[in-house]
């Protein structure tokens, strides 16, 4: 079973990241589902407690062993489960975690004001360097593991 990702693909920020994420799902462990779609049903996860506001406020992951993560934790598993321990590393180290659970939810809320400003472009150049690296990473003695 896959990862089912819940994320607002209306928004531009949200929709560069995910895309980045997915390139680098190798494995196919990521289902991205957009939960702003006006075709979108919340009804499957209403009796968790899930609700389309919900994942609209932030995003929400549903782990294939049925777990809910949402917000930091939710961006660490999912870099974690796309290879990207760095960026995992930002979202979850004890260090850097607690600002982040501190920005998250401001900038969730704002995130289309961001998307107006650049920052999906940002996103996107910064997101591709880390893969870059990633990748880098896997590759010795002129052969990729990937």
């Amino acid at each position: 079973m896959t990862t089912q990702v819940f994320y607002d693909a209306s928004c531009s920020l949200c929709h560069n990241e995910m895309q980045i994420i997915k390139i680098h799902d190798t494995g196919q462990h990521l289902n991205l589902i957009d939960c702003s779609a006006t075709d979108f049903d919340d009804a499957p996860y209403r009796e968790e407690g899930i609700t389309r506001a919900a994942m609209m406020e932030c995003l929400h992951i549903q782990t294939a062993e049925g777990k809910w993560l949402k917000g930091v934790a939710a961006f660490e598993r999912l870099y974690r489960t796309v290879d990207m321990p760095l960026l995992a590393t930002l979202w979850g180290s004890r260090y850097t975690r607690p600002l982040a659970e501190l920005t998250y939810p401001w900038i969730a809320r704002h995130r289309q004001l961001f998307a107006w400003t650049g920052a999906p472009l940002l996103f996107k150049l910064w997101g591709n360097c880390a893969a870059r690296r990633a990748n880098n990473r896997r590759c010795r003695n002129n052969q990729c593991s990937i």
